[in-house]
């Protein structure tokens, strides 16, 4: 293996590779448009190629086709034996010859010459402009003026390309002499119509392209137009402002179905860093309550009263228990946004209901009724929808006084399966509905303090959702509340109550 350089500690680390400059920006707009124009010039390219072949193939098919006819139609005036310009026989072959060539009129590119015993003798008439090629060239002379029998090829000319050609002998009883009739087309010039219409065709291709390169890049810096703004918007949005949205363009197409898409998404990130620190703020302040009151307490604490230290004893226990409940409940909160939240299983609702009904009949001195129950078997977490219904219930009872009755049941309904608590409390004020569900909120009747802190209904609303539900709330002041847990009745595997 060859050495290894090692670089000098003196000299620093090597410099960074210098950047590749480009001779365009690398950005989408010029890649789309770079694209688009080799697609476009190769298609351009591909339909000349075509073209042009297809052209110069009709253009041999119409020479080889015209040499044909010509010789049909020498053959038809030597066969006749007589001059058809004077009605009397033919003497010599010079005179044959001659008469063949005056009586046709080349076209253009086209040539008929005539050859006796080896030599030039005479060619056709000429329209203007067409050149003298062949009649001087002794080489071709060599090739056609001594064939004994017709013959057909291609010939290339010095100065005139390749030549198609058709020999045929001429010879006439009485006449030692041996003559060829020659007809040429000149092949290279024939084709020069199929090569200008080639050239025509990427001429005005090419300024077709040119042109269709700078409205392409019109309107494609108009369709790019909303990547633009995802962009410039990614660019404002910071960690303390997330209010920046992407102007909607209002198209039905996949750039509106992504700017309205990326605009859904940071109005739930916003949603979420907005409640997250509303979560933070609120943790705190309610965490610290309990902190302060044990540390006021500890603070004046006289150690020598046995009576105070138990006091105090107490009132830190009762603290701490309710900071446990807090962050139990946080923690729950937190684990119901994770699959392995629920535990489905078929239950037997009407069972569960009556389970339910008995335990929450502990929670305090009501009169506790069982309106009904549905007599069904869903699919469902039992231990959360017990869960959510006995925290129900717990609220109506921190709402009611002893002997006020306190509702609770399930029903079938519309393909939902509802859990509901309603209580003849003081209900709940409109003002409170929307964020009583709301994690540390309480509703102006739960007093200036609770034992608890304001998550029981977040934990219900929770567990709703996790089932694929939500909590409906039905409440008059004044007249009580009702509070309705409705789940689904199908589960992930499409079955249903039975």
């Amino acid at each position: 293996m060859p050495p290894t350089a090692t670089p000098d500690p003196a000299q620093g680390a090597p410099a960074p590779p210098a950047p590749r400059h480009r001779l365009l920006p690398s950005t989408a707009r010029t890649r789309i448009i770079g694209w688009v124009l080799l697609l476009v010039l190769v298609a351009l390219g591909a339909v000349t190629l075509v073209t042009w072949r297809l052209l110069i193939q009709v253009t041999d098919e119409r020479m080889d086709e015209a040499l044909r006819f010509e010789v049909d139609e020498f053959a038809e005036l030597t066969e006749a034996g007589t001059s058809p310009r004077t009605g009397l026989p033919f003497r010599t072959v010079d005179e044959v010859i001659g008469e063949a060539i005056a009586y046709n009129l080349a076209r253009p590119n086209e040539k008929f010459l005539g050859y006796v015993d080896g030599g030039y003798r005479t060619q056709s008439r000429q329209e203007p402009g067409t050149p003298e090629v062949l009649a001087g060239d002794p080489a071709f002379a060599a090739l056609v003026a001594g064939v004994d029998t017709p013959r057909s090829g291609r010939y290339d000319s010095p100065t005139a390309g390749e030549v198609r050609y058709l020999a045929i002998p001429v010879a006439l009883q009485g006449d030692p002499a041996r003559g060829v009739i020659v007809a040429a087309y000149l092949a290279d010039a024939e084709r020069g119509a199929a090569d200008n219409a080639a050239r025509l065709m990427l001429g005005v291709g090419g300024v077709t392209v040119l042109g269709a390169a700078a409205a392409a890049w019109l309107v494609a810096g108009r369709i790019l137009r909303p990547l633009r703004d995802v962009a410039a918007t990614a660019r404002t949005i910071t960690d303390t402002d997330l209010s920046g949205r992407i102007p909607d363009p209002g198209e039905a197409d996949e750039l509106g179905d992504l700017v309205r898409t990326v605009n859904a998404m940071l109005d739930r990130v916003e949603s979420g860093v907005a409640a997250q620190r509303r979560f933070v703020d609120d943790a705190g302040h309610e965490l610290r309550t309990p902190i302060t009151i044990v540390r006021g307490h500890l603070e004046v604490l006289d150690p020598a009263d046995p009576g105070d230290v138990r006091a105090t004893v107490a009132l830190v226990d009762d603290e701490l228990g309710r900071m446990n409940r807090m962050v139990s409940d946080l923690l729950l909160l937190a684990r119901s946004e994770q699959p392995s939240f629920l535990h489905v299983e078929r239950v037997d609702v009407e069972a569960l209901t009556a389970e339910i009904v008995e335990k929450v009949e502990r929670l305090g001195d009501r009169r506790w009724v069982l309106e009904t129950a549905a007599g069904v078997d869903a699919p469902l977490d039992p231990q959360r929808i017990t869960q959510a219904v006995v925290a129900l219930a717990d609220n109506a009872c921190r709402h009611t006084g002893p002997g006020d009755r306190i509702g609770l049941g399930s029903q079938l309904a519309g393909g939902r399966l509802r859990f509901w608590v309603s209580d003849s409390g003081p209900g709940v004020a409109a003002e409170d509905r929307a964020r009583i569900f709301e994690r540390f909120s309480r509703g102006a009747t739960a007093g200036r303090r609770s034992d608890g802190a304001g998550l029981g209904l977040s934990i219900v609303r929770a567990i709703a959702v996790a089932h694929g539900g939500t909590v409906l709330l039905d409440s008059v002041p004044g007249r009580g509340a009702t509070f309705t847990l409705e789940i689904p009745t199908t589960d992930e595997r499409g079955g249903g109550a039975s």
